[in-house]
Protein backbone atom coordinates (compact mmCIF):
# COMPACT_ATOMS: atom_id res chain seq x y z
CA UNK A 1 0.00 0.00 0.00
CA UNK A 2 1.07 3.54 -1.52
CA UNK A 3 1.19 6.15 1.55
CA UNK A 4 0.01 9.40 0.06
CA UNK A 5 2.39 11.67 2.17
CA UNK A 6 5.11 9.46 0.69
CA UNK A 7 3.26 10.13 -3.19
CA UNK A 8 2.44 14.18 -2.09
CA UNK A 9 6.27 14.60 -1.66
CA UNK A 10 7.50 13.02 -4.43
CA UNK A 11 5.46 15.09 -6.28
CA UNK A 12 6.37 17.84 -4.93
CA UNK A 13 9.94 17.09 -4.99
CA UNK A 14 9.34 17.27 -9.03
CA UNK A 15 7.31 20.45 -9.10
CA UNK A 16 10.65 21.97 -7.19
CA UNK A 17 12.98 20.34 -9.30
CA UNK A 18 11.70 21.76 -12.24
CA UNK A 19 11.21 25.07 -10.55
CA UNK A 20 15.02 25.13 -9.77
CA UNK A 21 15.59 24.07 -13.66
CA UNK A 22 13.68 27.06 -15.46
CA UNK A 23 15.24 29.50 -12.41
CA UNK A 24 19.11 28.73 -13.07
CA UNK A 25 18.14 28.64 -16.80
CA UNK A 26 16.64 32.29 -16.48
CA UNK A 27 19.45 33.32 -14.47
CA UNK A 28 22.02 32.15 -16.28
CA UNK A 29 20.08 33.75 -19.60
CA UNK A 30 19.90 36.86 -17.40
CA UNK A 31 24.12 36.58 -16.90
CA UNK A 32 24.60 36.18 -20.40
CA UNK A 33 22.36 39.02 -21.80
CA UNK A 34 24.33 40.71 -18.77
CA UNK A 35 20.81 42.20 -17.42
CA UNK A 36 20.35 43.55 -13.77
CA UNK A 37 17.82 41.41 -12.08
CA UNK A 38 16.09 45.06 -11.16
CA UNK A 39 16.47 45.36 -15.17
CA UNK A 40 15.12 42.37 -15.39
CA UNK A 41 12.18 42.40 -13.60
CA UNK A 42 11.16 45.79 -15.22
CA UNK A 43 11.16 44.88 -18.24
CA UNK A 44 9.25 41.64 -17.50
CA UNK A 45 6.49 43.60 -15.42
CA UNK A 46 7.42 41.33 -12.49
CA UNK A 47 8.50 42.52 -8.94
CA UNK A 48 12.15 42.18 -7.93
CA UNK A 49 11.44 39.51 -4.80
CA UNK A 50 9.43 37.54 -7.46
CA UNK A 51 11.94 37.26 -9.84
CA UNK A 52 15.05 36.28 -7.54
CA UNK A 53 12.36 33.63 -6.12
CA UNK A 54 11.73 31.80 -9.69
CA UNK A 55 15.48 31.99 -10.01
CA UNK A 56 16.42 30.32 -6.92
CA UNK A 57 13.76 27.76 -7.50
CA UNK A 58 11.76 28.88 -4.95
CA UNK A 59 8.38 29.88 -7.37
CA UNK A 60 7.31 28.22 -10.70
CA UNK A 61 6.22 30.76 -12.56
CA UNK A 62 3.35 30.99 -15.05
CA UNK A 63 3.51 30.81 -18.92
CA UNK A 64 2.51 34.17 -18.96
CA UNK A 65 5.16 35.55 -16.52
CA UNK A 66 7.34 32.97 -18.51
CA UNK A 67 6.34 34.92 -21.67
CA UNK A 68 6.87 38.12 -19.76
CA UNK A 69 10.55 37.60 -18.95
CA UNK A 70 11.36 35.68 -22.35
CA UNK A 71 10.20 38.98 -23.96
CA UNK A 72 12.49 40.73 -21.42
CA UNK A 73 15.22 38.27 -22.29
CA UNK A 74 14.52 38.61 -25.98
CA UNK A 75 14.69 35.08 -26.26
CA UNK A 76 11.54 32.79 -27.72
CA UNK A 77 8.97 31.97 -24.92
CA UNK A 78 9.26 28.58 -26.71
CA UNK A 79 12.48 28.14 -25.41
CA UNK A 80 11.27 28.56 -21.40
CA UNK A 81 8.40 26.83 -22.40
CA UNK A 82 10.63 23.93 -22.90
CA UNK A 83 12.95 24.58 -19.82
CA UNK A 84 9.96 24.57 -17.93
CA UNK A 85 8.41 21.42 -19.26
CA UNK A 86 5.50 23.49 -20.69
CA UNK A 87 6.19 22.13 -24.06
CA UNK A 88 7.97 19.10 -25.80
CA UNK A 89 11.50 19.93 -27.21
CA UNK A 90 10.87 19.69 -31.01
CA UNK A 91 13.17 18.97 -33.81
CA UNK A 92 14.95 21.54 -35.45
CA UNK A 93 14.75 23.19 -38.75
CA UNK A 94 16.75 25.94 -40.18
CA UNK A 95 13.26 27.74 -40.89
CA UNK A 96 12.13 27.42 -37.12
CA UNK A 97 15.39 28.67 -35.95
CA UNK A 98 15.11 31.42 -38.35
CA UNK A 99 11.52 32.16 -36.88
CA UNK A 100 12.29 32.06 -33.67
CA UNK A 101 15.22 34.18 -33.87
CA UNK A 102 13.20 36.95 -36.10
CA UNK A 103 13.33 40.16 -33.35
CA UNK A 104 10.61 41.54 -36.30
CA UNK A 105 7.69 39.71 -35.07
CA UNK A 106 6.22 39.04 -31.81
CA UNK A 107 5.98 35.91 -29.96
CA UNK A 108 2.34 35.01 -31.17
CA UNK A 109 2.88 35.76 -34.63
CA UNK A 110 5.81 33.77 -34.16
CA UNK A 111 3.47 30.41 -33.00
CA UNK A 112 1.23 31.07 -35.58
CA UNK A 113 3.43 30.51 -38.43
CA UNK A 114 5.15 27.90 -36.61
CA UNK A 115 2.08 26.27 -36.50
CA UNK A 116 1.59 27.01 -40.35
CA UNK A 117 4.98 25.92 -41.26
CA UNK A 118 4.73 22.50 -38.93
CA UNK A 119 1.17 22.02 -40.64
CA UNK A 120 2.47 21.63 -44.30
CA UNK A 121 5.25 19.47 -42.97
CA UNK A 122 2.94 17.27 -41.60
CA UNK A 123 0.92 17.19 -45.08
CA UNK A 124 3.44 16.95 -47.31
CA UNK A 125 4.59 13.85 -45.14
CA UNK A 126 1.67 12.05 -45.46
CA UNK A 127 1.47 12.86 -48.89
CA UNK A 128 4.55 11.12 -49.73
CA UNK A 129 3.99 8.54 -47.74
CA UNK A 130 0.76 7.90 -49.63
CA UNK A 131 3.20 8.12 -53.06
CA UNK A 132 5.52 5.76 -51.48
CA UNK A 133 3.41 3.18 -50.82
CA UNK A 134 1.60 4.04 -54.07
CA UNK A 135 4.49 3.15 -55.72
CA UNK A 136 4.53 0.13 -53.67
CA UNK A 137 1.37 -1.12 -54.81
CA UNK A 138 2.49 -0.55 -58.78
CA UNK A 139 5.43 -2.57 -58.00
CA UNK A 140 3.54 -5.51 -56.79
CA UNK A 141 1.03 -5.04 -59.57
CA UNK A 142 4.07 -5.03 -62.71
CA UNK A 143 5.68 -8.33 -60.90
CA UNK A 144 2.23 -10.16 -61.07
CA UNK A 145 1.29 -8.48 -64.64
CA UNK A 146 4.90 -9.69 -65.95
CA UNK A 147 4.58 -13.00 -64.28
CA UNK A 148 0.79 -13.48 -65.73
CA UNK A 149 2.62 -13.10 -69.29
CA UNK A 150 5.39 -14.62 -68.77
CA UNK A 151 3.39 -18.00 -68.21
CA UNK A 152 1.63 -18.07 -71.95
CA UNK A 153 5.28 -17.53 -73.45
CA UNK A 154 6.24 -20.57 -71.80
CA UNK A 155 3.66 -22.89 -72.37
CA UNK A 156 4.02 -21.83 -76.65
CA UNK A 157 7.84 -22.48 -76.47
CA UNK A 158 7.18 -26.48 -74.23
CA UNK A 159 4.49 -27.00 -77.06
Amino acid sequence: MVDESDDMSGAARVVSSAAQDIGSFIRSQREAAQVSLRQLAQLAGVSNPYLSQIERGLRKPSADVLAQIAKGLRVSSEVLYIQAGILEKRPHSPVRDALLADGAITERQKQVLLEIYESFCRENDSQQSETADQAQGDTAASDEEEHEIADPLDREIRE
